[in-house]
């Protein structure tokens, strides 16, 4: 239950559930499935992951109430299972931000130059619609208000601006650098400068009503998600938390066909079972597009997995990029912020596995080139989390190089391997599995050279 609500229970629907959903033939139920599906499966992964951190206080993975800050002043492990490809870069503070009943004000310390940080604001459609930190506002201390899409005031003094989330629910995550592990109490040092609070008490007057209380239901499984029908009412739930964007309107009234909508009841029973069938059928079709995208789009770099990362005005209603970026890294920034070049095949276009050896090499001027830093994270899979292992090494980054081995010609070539490549290389080594894994490359605030393609990133090779 939300922290410091009266006790008033929103309703799920208010209309009988055969009400809403039509009679549909098989193609159109499977159709409407596959297209649905597609379109909400960020929106249900992010309630999965929101609900986990802010709504069930029995969660191993919860961090804090409702528009309270919670600092995690580590990196990720193995052990971090909520969210699929984690940074173990940045120590995160996160933020789960409910704004009916007013805005809330961030605020910001000064922090050194040297040591880049980020606040990500996202909507309940994982659009990222805003930041602030080094590269978008600097590093000089300021406070900003994060608005919901009904609140219609003005820039109140002592805000350097006014921030507007489409969806009554955001989700603000913070990355804060991290040089090295004795460099951990600076970290938090910046850390305890992060304030939030409601506007009424930034501004010291009354506070509004508080929003009704929401009766939160149980999210689905990460698995459970891909296939089952019970998807459809996970994302009624969170879409009347949604406005109607303009560009989508047509496309709810699609999906009202088979009771999918905000506060609607998507019920199988209602379909007849070659319906029911067509609908499970186009959840299949959904998942069998994506495989086929990343394949034959990702895998090949004919796109990169950050066109699937910004705002609603970039993706420009792509819904199978916007899909493909959560399933692949949910939360992933926005191309000015951070590039993602991600490694799932080696040179010769075969699936990474520990079976093999691979090598990663850096000419001696070809390191990506970044305002802030780089990183080489290797993710097990199927679950794209971190990969546990004897070094406790997850990544290799920029910081590090100082302690890489570098070759005659200034070069610098990273191992991948599940053995260790002898003690010589082994500061180059990024442990891996014995099975099936993927690797990715994260470049912080990318200089033009990168966004332009003029930077490549070099071929994973397979050295067996």
């Amino acid at each position: 239950m939300m922290s410091g609500t009266i006790a008033i229970v929103l309703p799920f629907t208010t209309f009988p559930a055969r009400a809403q959903q039509e009679e549909v033939s098989a193609e159109d139920a499977q159709a409407i499935a596959k297209e649905a599906t597609i379109y909400g499966f960020p929106l249900v992964d992010n309630y999965r992951i929101q609900h986990s951190y802010f709504a069930d206080h029995a969660s191993p993975e919860f961090k804090s109430s409702w528009n309270k800050i919670f600092n995690n002043a580590r990196v990720y492990t193995p052990n971090d299972k909520a969210i699929q490809t984690p940074n173990s870069d940045t120590p995160y503070s996160y933020v789960g931000a409910d704004l009916r009943a007013e805005p809330l004000v961030f605020t910001v310390p000064e922090v050194e130059q040297a040591r880049y940080y980020s606040l990500q604001f996202i909507d309940l459609y994982t659009f990222n619609f805003a930041y602030v930190g080094s590269r978008a506002t600097g590093n000089g201390a300021g406070s900003y208000l994060l608005a919901g899409p009904n609140w219609k005031g003005d820039r109140p003094e002592g805000i350097k601006a006014v921030i507007r989330s489409e969806t009554e629910f955001a989700f603000i995550l913070y990355r804060t650098q991290l040089f090295g592990p004795d460099d951990i109490d600076n970290v938090k040092r910046v850390q305890e400068g992060y304030k939030v609070s409601p506007l009424s008490s930034f501004l010291g007057t009354p506070a509004p009503a508080p929003a009704p209380t929401i009766d939160f239901i149980k999210p689905l499984s990460a698995p459970d998600e891909k296939n089952s029908l019970e998807f459809f009412n996970q994302l009624n739930f969170v879409l009347q938390f949604c406005p109607t964007h303009p560009s989508e309107t047509e496309l709810m009234t699609r999906f009202a066909k088979l009771g999918i909508g905000a506060g609607k009841t998507f019920d199988p029973s209602n379909l007849s079972a070659e319906a029911r069938n067509a609908v499970q059928a186009g959840m299949a079709d959904a998942w069998a597009a994506f495989k086929e995208h990343k394949e034959k789009d990702l895998d090949t770099g004919k796109t990169s997995s950050a066109d699937g990362f910004g705002t609603r005005a970039f993706l420009k209603n792509n819904y199978l990029e916007r899909m493909s970026a959560a399933a692949l890294g949910i939360y992933g920034n926005s191309k000015d912020e951070a590039i993602y070049p991600a490694y799932f095949v080696d040179n010769e276009r075969n699936a990474l596995n520990g079976a093999n050896r691979y090598a990663l090499r850096f000419g001696p001027n070809s390191l990506p080139p970044v305002n802030a830093f780089w990183s080489l994270t290797l993710y097990e899979l199927p679950e794209s989390l971190l990969s546990a292992n004897r070094l406790n090494r997850y990544l290799i980054n920029s910081p590090m190089l100082p302690e890489l081995k570098r070759e005659a010609d200034g070069g610098v070539t990273l191992y991948i391997q599940h053995e260790s490549p002898g003690q010589e290389n082994e500061p180059n080594w990024l442990p891996a599995p014995n099975g099936p894994f993927f690797v990715v490359m994260r470049l912080y605030w990318p200089k033009s050279d990168a966004l332009d393609g003029k930077w490549k990133a070099p071929p994973l090779e397979k050295t067996n």
